[in-house]
């Protein structure tokens, strides 16, 4: 992976990849700010904010996939032009395990986690809501939603085949919203432990999804960023 900032040397410093790495972020609020304010005169534009997360997933996969591509054509090219020295065979593109991976660890995971995130906040909404009203029934009690049944079947003309729809739904809501918090407390805290020993100059890698892949990120040369 190719990266261009100042400094010395190949290796990014911890500022550099956590700026970095805050970049999809600030994309993604400053995208969804400015649609936004589009959408109050374009109001055909209110679709892209109702499917936000397939949108921006959408355009993180464009970006990436062309990321990737570019950087292994440079390695390429650069192995190339230095296949004559003995050190050639050293230096190689990112294999197509590592691309597959790469979009998975960029797009993929990145996606449903934010739904995984929506979906706990709507759960969370409706225990509090239900802790307001006196309805104790409601919450991340994973033990009764499993031995007691205690969803209420649809009335009127709603089928079978929509009822058991809702159950599950509604099981689904429950099993997140209990398994969530303690599986994104485990993701961070790797995360954490990673950028911890970055920062010390422990590791190699920024991130677990990093090690996995065994890609070390460096910076981009003055004339690897004029051949893309």
């Amino acid at each position: 992976m190719l990266f261009q900032v100042g400094g010395q040397g190949t290796r990014p410093t911890f500022f550099e990849m956590a700026a970095a790495q805050q970049l999809p972020a600030s994309l993604r609020a400053a995208l969804g700010y400015s649609i936004g304010v589009l959408a109050l005169r374009r109001p055909f534009l209110h679709i892209v904010l109702d499917y936000e997360d397939e949108f921006f997933a959408l355009l993180m996969l464009v970006l990436e996939t062309h990321s990737l591509r570019t950087t292994v054509n440079i390695r390429a090219k650069k192995d190339d032009a230095g296949s004559k020295s003995a050190n050639a065979t050293n230096h190689s593109g990112l294999e197509k395990r590592q691309k597959v991976l790469s979009v998975v660890f960029l797009v993929v995971l990145p996606y449903l986690k934010q739904k995984l995130h929506s979906m706990y906040n709507k759960e969370r909404e409706a225990r509090l809501q239900a802790s307001l009203w006196g309805d104790e029934s409601e919450g991340f009690d994973v033990s009764q939603s499993f031995v007691e049944e205690d969803f209420q079947v649809s009335r009127g003309t709603l089928g079978a085949e929509a009822s058991i729809g809702a159950r599950m739904r509604k099981r689904v809501q429950k099993i997140v919203g209990f398994c969530y918090p303690w599986l994104h407390a485990i993701t961070e805290g790797f995360a954490f432990a990673y950028q911890l020993l970055y920062l010390l100059d422990a590791t190699g890698y920024y991130s677990p999804a990093l090690h996995v892949l065994g890609i070390h990120v460096c910076r981009a040369t003055g004339q690897e960023l004029l051949d893309i």
